[in-house]
């Protein structure tokens, strides 16, 4: 399963984008590597790892370089800088030393539970499919 929002996805396309060699990343540095690395990063006002709330849109490795595109919650998220510096120390604690890593916060599409993986929407009580209520998706409430 992938938390990678399609809206994201057909954005970056759009940029021309290609896929990242994987064979040519860092110490075999895939995107489901980094996206594992990445769960150990939590967002502290809800205790659930990045990945799987849905903030990492896009990961993308090539050699001796890995970045991420990722949002927060909120423009507002007063964690927001804690949370960036662990994704670089998560990072730069499981890649080489020669390994540029470029996180870059960005805010389109905004982050509604939508994105969430599906055990993490039942962990705070959404449906499963939120996408069918997307007109509630952004309030919980």
């Amino acid at each position: 399963m992938t938390t990678t929002p399609s809206d994201a996805s057909k954005a970056n396309e759009n940029k021309g984008a290609s896929p990242p060699d994987a064979a040519a990343a860092p110490a075999g540095a895939t995107e489901e590597r980094i996206r594992d690395i990445l769960r150990q990063v939590v967002d502290p006002e809800v205790g659930v790892n990045i990945v799987d709330l849905g903030l990492v849109y896009r990961v993308e490795t090539a050699p001796e370089r890995v970045g991420i595109e990722m949002t927060m919650t909120s423009p507002a998220c007063p964690m927001g800088e804690m949370i960036l510096d662990d994704v670089h120390a998560a990072l730069g604690a499981a890649l080489p030393e020669n390994c540029a890593i470029d996180v870059r916060l960005v805010w389109e599409p905004p982050w509604n539970p939508a994105m969430m993986a599906e055990r993490t929407r039942l962990h705070f009580g959404w449906e499963a499919d939120a996408d069918a209520n997307d007109a509630d998706a952004g309030d919980p409430a």
